[in-house]
């Protein structure tokens, strides 16, 4: 344990790999995703996992060839320590008022609090249309699969702003466990497809204080 936060104990050096875990990206994007980290610490933090061996600089192909950041395969094993690191989290006391969170860190929220248990044996593509990004989102067999791209073929679209979806989720759930409609949250195509897709993410039990 005292090896690993040596490597990734540092503050913010575990949300840079959460932002990572969908993919590249720029140290652009990786700033709007983690808009309370100044310029000089993230770059501080990207240095020392670039170090580490967690992460490694690469270039898109063209026509973007943009330089960008992207896990390296051990600093990916470092998915289910995030996954099991937000649930646990996830547990202390919610704020009364939503996050302000990027669009990665709700997606990664949602693979952090889906519930197999209550998805069963439901099968659902959805896609979010979350700001300006899309993702396909699928469940089969008690699983969730989300990656980036549009879903052709999805039975319901979900478009919102990530804190809009986050609130709605999170903070504005029923008795039933589906909070919708909600504001800021919009759903086309089958309702009952994208309702169900939603209620699969219910808040966890909060740790006893």
């Amino acid at each position: 344990m005292a090896r690993a936060l040596d490597l990734v104990g540092e503050r913010w050096a575990l949300l840079v790999v959460r932002e990572l875990l969908l993919g590249p990206k720029r140290f652009t994007d990786l700033r709007g995703g983690l808009p309370h980290v100044s310029a000089d610490v993230l770059a501080q933090r990207i240095r020392e996992l670039e170090q580490a061996g967690v992460i490694r600089r690469a270039t898109l192909p063209p026509p973007a060839a943009s330089r960008v950041y992207e896990l390296t395969e051990w600093g990916r094993e470092l998915e289910p320590v995030v996954l099991a690191l937000g649930r646990w989290g996830s547990r202390a006391q919610l704020p009364a008022t939503g996050a302000d969170l990027g669009t990665d860190a709700v997606v990664i929220a949602l693979r952090t609090l889906f519930d197999p248990l209550r998805a069963g044996s439901a099968a659902v593509t959805v896609e979010l249309r979350l700001g300006d990004q899309a993702f396909a989102a699928r469940v089969a067999d008690g699983q969730l699969a989300i990656e980036r791209g549009q879903a052709p073929g999805a039975q319901a679209t979900v478009s919102a702003d990530p804190p809009a979806l986050a609130a709605a989720l999170w903070h504005g759930a029923g008795p039933d466990g589906v909070p919708f409609p909600a504001a800021g949250v919009r759903i086309e195509g089958d309702p009952a497809a994208a309702e169900l897709f939603l209620s699969l993410f219910p808040p966890p039990e909060p740790a006893l204080t």
